[in-house]
């Protein structure tokens, strides 16, 4: 008898593990939302005050816009995307899997970031690091990958732009989002880097280095968009609705980003 009970109660154990196979995942986890590496700080003290007013709960998870972009079209469980290019989410809305075509809530900057001790200094038009290059005073210099990070792209255009991407190619790491090149640039692992604002402007970073921004129209705008997925449940929504609120918008901008206004 006592045999028959325990092989009843390993069916019943495995019948359970097989119906929460069944189940969504977003039926047994936080509803989860994705969002560009260059977000991370900003976004965190935005979820905390959004728990904290609503009750709602939800998770945030960090990369670059495009890795991102892949894994919602390989079919991650993620109900809203903030994306640092908003054409990851007009890709998205053509093939059906968003609400809509989504909102505009930020357009990031760039600029040059150079560690304390570096022989490398800091100029908006680039040209110690047009010097740098020519009297080998640069050895790595740091730039999100832009193969699938838009901070990285933005960054390769606007060194284009400078005529120096040729020359900086083979001294180049790359990070895989605009975070670790971050990193990258304030860690001694290079001479500096073209990172975000809403990076540089962080105490823990900025107390490492000297930033300045890069002109605007040496790259494309970094108009970065934010979209609900098809199915999304009420609290990513009444997150979705928060980012537009004056409280989320005072820490974006308190965070380096500029906020469109109606």
């Amino acid at each position: 008898m006592r045999l028959l009970i325990q092989s009843l109660q390993k069916c019943l154990v495995c019948l359970t593990l097989l119906l929460a196979a069944a189940l969504p995942i977003q039926a047994l986890a936080q509803p989860t939302v994705a969002a560009a590496a260059s977000l991370r700080f900003a976004l965190e003290e935005i979820r905390v005050n959004f728990e904290r007013e609503t009750g709602h709960q939800i998770r945030l998870v960090f990369g670059s816009s495009g890795h991102l972009f892949s894994q919602i079209n390989q079919g991650a469980p993620f109900q809203m995307f903030l994306s640092a290019d908003e054409h990851f989410v007009f890709k998205l809305a053509d093939t059906g899997k968003t609400q809509d075509r989504g909102l505009l809530y930020a357009v990031g900057r760039i600029g040059i970031m150079v560690p304390h001790g570096s022989a490398l200094k800091a100029d908006a038009q680039l040209q110690d690091l047009r010097a740098a290059l020519q009297d080998g005073r640069v050895q790595k210099f740091a730039i999100a990958n832009p193969a699938h990070a838009p901070y990285g792209m933005r960054a390769r255009e606007a060194l284009q732009h400078a005529g120096l991407w040729e020359a900086i190619g083979p001294r180049l790491v790359l990070g895989e989002n605009v975070a670790q090149a971050a990193q990258f640039a304030t860690s001694g692992a290079a001479q500096g880097g073209i990172i975000g604002q809403s990076l540089a402007t962080l105490p823990a970073l900025a107390q490492l280095g000297h930033f300045v921004l890069i002109p605007e129209h040496w790259h494309q705008p970094l108009r970065q968009r934010m979209v609900l997925m098809q199915g999304a449940s009420a609290p990513v929504q009444a997150f979705y609705l928060y980012m537009s609120s004056p409280a989320a918008q005072a820490i974006m901008e308190r965070n380096g980003f500029n906020v469109p206004r109606p």
